[in-house]
């Protein structure tokens, strides 16, 4: 197989119809495999609200209770994911949606209630990526939503970015895999208020003084240890910006090294 690409896209791309209209079209353009990874949004939050069904957070974290389970792979695997397909389809680009039990492509475990009962939350476990393969090499891109399983029955609400994390390392092992991680911001930002002041390069000696001196804090924290994990085990690109940066050479975003 040629470099594999996977891209995750953010829940800021999926709230607007316009933005995310352009980034498939752009998207169906890229040459080679490529596998598109993508958030919720703020519909199942919408949708839960319009149902009386409370939404818990903890730091900004989402609580899984059964019902918001149902509203989430209803809105993540059901209209998210296939809104996402048809206009893949519109622009020329074979995709097929997937969630985690589709194909037994990813198994999580129930994370556990202590010392913060998350409901049903996954933590990925294993990444099996000869279904994929065999689309990926008869022109057909995998696009996955944020619910995997626990090859027990049971649906598991499992965050984007570990999923974009962990295919890119499951398919490390078999070809050359770049990880793109596309949101609002041009890269990882020395200053929140300037929009120019991206870091464009960050190893782990330079995330670990970013995390020292306040500049990567809440929200990053999270993503970056994706991105270094992935970095760490095999996968050959990480980037993280707009998603400018994959398809126009001028883009400044940040490269995330060992």
């Amino acid at each position: 197989m040629k470099t594999l690409k996977i891209i995750k896209i953010g829940g800021n791309i999926i709230d607007d119809d316009t933005a995310l209209a352009s980034f498939l079209s752009e998207f169906a353009k890229i040459e080679g495999p490529k596998l598109l990874v993508h958030g919720g949004g703020k519909l199942a939050t919408k949708l839960a609200n319009q149902m009386n069904i409370p939404v818990q957070l903890n730091n900004g974290r989402r609580i899984t209770d059964e019902a918001n389970l149902d509203i989430i792979t209803m809105v993540y695997a059901g209209k998210i994911n296939k809104n996402i397909i048809a206009k893949l389809q519109a622009n020329n680009c074979n995709a097929i949606g997937f969630s985690g039990a589709d194909g037994n492509t990813i198994v999580s475990e129930k994370r556990p209630s202590q010392p913060i009962d998350y409901g049903f939350a996954g933590d990925i476990k294993q990444v099996n990526t000869h279904t994929l393969e065999i689309l990926l090499d008869n022109n057909i891109t995998p696009v996955f939503c944020a619910i995997t399983h626990d090859k027990n029955g049971q649906l598991l609400n499992t965050n984007a970015d570990t999923i974009a994390s962990e295919l890119a390392i499951g398919f490390a092992k078999n070809c050359k895999t770049e990880l793109y991680y596309c949101f609002e911001k041009n890269g990882v930002l020395e200053d929140i208020s300037d929009e120019n002041s991206v870091v464009k390069n960050i190893n782990t000696k330079t995330y670990q003084t970013l995390i020292d001196n306040g500049i990567i804090a809440d929200g990053m924290l999270p993503k970056l240890n994706n991105c270094f994990h992935a970095i760490h085990n095999n996968v050959a690109k990480v980037c993280i910006g707009k998603p400018s940066m994959l398809f126009s050479t001028n883009t400044i975003y940040t490269t995330i090294q060992k």
